[in-house]
């Protein structure tokens, strides 16, 4: 059977074939071409057109192409499932979703920079998927640090010498930059990366690249996140306050929003996360 989408694959385009050639059609072939091209010669050559808009394999909602596809042919299948999150994270820009997400979006980028020929982009991406499937079936729980004492024992040593060398020489505005976010977390304001540099009269790229040797390794996103994060924790003590209204009073869009980063922030749902308080008696019971 043939499949035809748009030339020059990145993410969806390369992991739907890959996936189409593992659990639904072992013969497939893909053709590449021009978008303006891809439905007139889908209907010369009997082929099966895929992510384009108004197609049967394309994007519902927030799911991508890939989803599609394992919902279409039902493939169960938990490595799968753990590799949809992923491509769908970088194929919509949603790394939130996925952690790997950032990384497989970097590597199709890189690889369709450096390979023009989309046939040979198309085989070099099927080895990438299936390092990520074998990662996704049999290593997914693993860290790299756990398998290897002596790269751990050095990682520790050297965030025990960042830890103290930077403790020591913490510039001013670190400090002040601390006291803002704090300040505009608690005021559930937006928070700009842009206008913070301004007040304190930093250049925007200096902060954005200097922000992780001083707030916990994480980038200015993650770490404003991280701090609403513990906002709520603190919040959820108090029984008579509703998740609904935890989540506005965080800064959060909406709730789902909430509970997915509270949920990749915590390991618990924020509804877990209140009734395992309750377990250990730090919300009062009957109140």
């Amino acid at each position: 059977m043939k499949w035809i989408t748009r030339e020059r694959p990145k993410i969806d385009r390369l992991a739907c074939p890959w996936l189409i050639k593992k659990f639904v059609d072992p013969d497939a072939q893909f053709i590449y071409v021009p978008f303006k091209d891809v439905l007139r010669i889908a209907q010369e050559t009997d082929a099966t057109p895929f992510d384009i808009p108004g197609v049967e394999y394309t994007h519902y909602g927030d799911k991508c192409t890939f989803d599609y596809i394992v919902h279409k042919h039902n493939i169960q299948n938990a490595a799968i499932d753990i590799i949809a999150k992923i491509v769908r994270g970088a194929d919509t820009d949603r790394h939130d979703i996925a952690n790997e997400a950032a990384g497989l979006l970097a590597i199709s980028s890189g690889l369709a920079y450096n390979i023009t020929d989309d046939y040979e982009l198309l085989e070099t991406g099927f080895k990438v998927y299936d390092a990520l499937y074998s990662w996704a079936t049999h290593l997914y729980k693993q860290k790299h640090l756990q398998n290897s004492p002596f790269e751990n024992l050095l990682h520790e040593v050297y965030l025990k010498f960042l830890k103290s060398k930077t403790a020591a020489r913490q510039p001013q505005w670190v400090r002040e930059l601390k006291e803002m976010i704090q300040d505009q977390v608690d005021a559930q304001m937006s928070i700009d990366i842009k206008k913070l540099s301004s007040e304190l009269e930093l250049n925007p790229s200096y902060l954005s690249r200097e922000f992780s040797r001083y707030f916990d390794d994480l980038n200015f996103g993650d770490y404003v996140r991280k701090k609403r994060i513990e906002k709520a924790m603190d919040l959820m003590k108090n029984p008579k306050i509703p998740l609904t209204e935890i989540a506005y009073l965080t800064g959060f869009s909406d709730q789902s929003h909430f509970s997915r980063i509270f949920k990749k922030y915590t390991g618990d749902s924020p509804s877990q996360f209140r009734k395992n308080l309750k377990k250990v008696n730090i919300i009062p019971k009957g109140k």
